[in-house]
């Protein structure tokens, strides 16, 4: 028997189904528009200057850290005894790992215990040693790490752990080799992991606040971890709620087909 559908409360349910999907529109839209500010970095920052009153932090030299020591002069003959460890068979380059006592061992001068030192201290150290044994005349020494890497994980696009062969990274530029924080990034609540002579330190970032700028974290030091947490959108987008919800889009959906079968 052919449902009788009279051409009346055909045109009511159009109507009907049509109010219920501008409700469903208008609270997205309210939802979006909720969660937009907490979407964006620096939500309060307008044209302003920020002042640093802080350099760089030179990285602390700890167990495990991979280090190129270059060794110059004018002597270029007495000088390449030095740099052994920097090129094997000219290509490959090896380095000087810090043991897990603290120590390098270095041509001629032997064993230097590095761990807590910076890079200029340590490069200080080995120049005066050269100059005061009388092996080099005016030695110039560049250390550089050849293992400082960050990584960032969590709620960003692409996580990863990143090599900066530069030494130098800040916060927003290790998010922006992530891909940059997705839509349900918390983005007044990252945590920054950081490690120190084998002590860990945690610290809180809020990205929505002009604060950042001038914070000691703005820069980030060897081996540093940024983890960035979910919101509460996306806590909320894999609860049971958001599952009825996407039942209710399914049901209306078909609703609309099965009406305009009738037609």
């Amino acid at each position: 028997m052919k449902a009788d559908i009279s051409p009346f409360n055909l045109n009511n349910t159009r109507k009907s189904i049509f109010k219920f999907s501008l409700l469903l529109i208008v609270a997205l839209q309210i939802s979006s528009c909720g969660s937009a500010k907490k979407s964006s970095y620096f939500n309060e920052v307008g044209n302003n200057t920020f002042s640093s009153h802080f350099e760089p932090l030179e990285p602390i030299l700890q167990k495990n850290d991979l280090l190129s020591i270059n060794i110059s002069s004018l002597n270029a003959e007495v000088t390449e005894m030095f740099n052994i460890a920097n090129n094997v068979g000219g290509t490959q380059t090896v380095g000087y790992l810090i043991d897990q006592d603290g120590y390098i061992r270095f041509p001629v001068l032997g064993k230097i215990e590095v761990s807590g030192l910076t890079k200029k201290e340590l490069r200080e150290y080995i120049r005066e040693e050269l100059i005061s044994k009388r092996l080099l005349m005016e030695p110039i020494v560049d250390i550089r790490f050849m293992n400082f890497k960050v990584s960032v994980l969590g709620e960003v696009n692409q996580p990863a752990v990143f090599t900066i062969p530069n030494e130098k990274v800040t916060l927003l530029e290790a998010l922006g080799m992530a891909g940059d924080m997705t839509i349900y990034a918390n983005r007044d609540n990252v945590l920054l992991i950081s490690e120190e002579d084998g002590v860990k330190s945690t610290k809180r970032i809020d990205l929505t606040s002009d604060e950042l700028f001038t914070s000691p974290n703005y820069y980030l030091k060897p081996n540093d971890i940024v983890y960035v947490q979910p919101n509460d959108r996306k806590v909320r987008n894999t609860s049971n709620a958001a599952q009825w919800f996407s039942v209710i889009l399914g049901s209306l959906s078909l609703a609309v087909i099965s009406i305009s079968t009738f037609k």
